[in-house]
């Protein structure tokens, strides 16, 4: 009986063992398991939207967080990373679409903002809401300053 027991033990050790030693770290396995992961989001980066904004990084993340809980358009955060400056999220409530929202800083004090997803709807629909709230938080800070901001 001890021995079945054993015999069970290391048969799952090494199945463990052999799914978490692929390809993938274990925090990545384990993200793609709950159906969490970014990974997908990271590498479709070159065919991504992007655009700079004078605004800084904690001015462009508040914008986005105001356009992803839009009344009637809200999108679920999923994941959000600091360290890497990402948000990711579902399209919508609704649409589980993975839509990545990309912070780069820029030694200008301005933020370049990269929007990635698999779905070029997803990506084109989110990035021009995104896209055009930070253009009105860049003219009224203009306007502020007095800068008389053309319409």
């Amino acid at each position: 009986m001890k021995r079945g027991k054993l015999v069970i033990f290391l048969s799952v050790f090494y199945l463990v063992s052999v799914l978490l030693a692929g390809c993938t770290t274990v925090k990545e396995w384990g993200k793609g398991f709950l159906g969490v992961s970014t990974r997908v989001l990271e590498e479709n980066r070159q065919n991504d939207l992007k655009k700079s904004f004078a605004l800084d990084y904690d001015a462009c993340y508040a914008g986005v967080k105001s356009v992803l809980n839009e009344k009637g358009k809200e999108s679920y955060i999923y994941a959000e990373d600091l360290q890497a400056k990402m948000i990711a999220v579902y399209f919508s409530q609704t649409d589980v679409t993975a839509v990545g929202i990309f912070f780069t800083p820029q030694e200008n004090g301005g933020t370049l903002m990269e929007i990635s997803s698999p779905s070029t709807f997803a990506k084109e629909d989110l990035g021009k809401r995104i896209f055009a709230a930070l253009t009105a938080l860049v003219k009224a800070k203009n306007k502020e300053k007095g800068n008389g901001v053309k319409k």
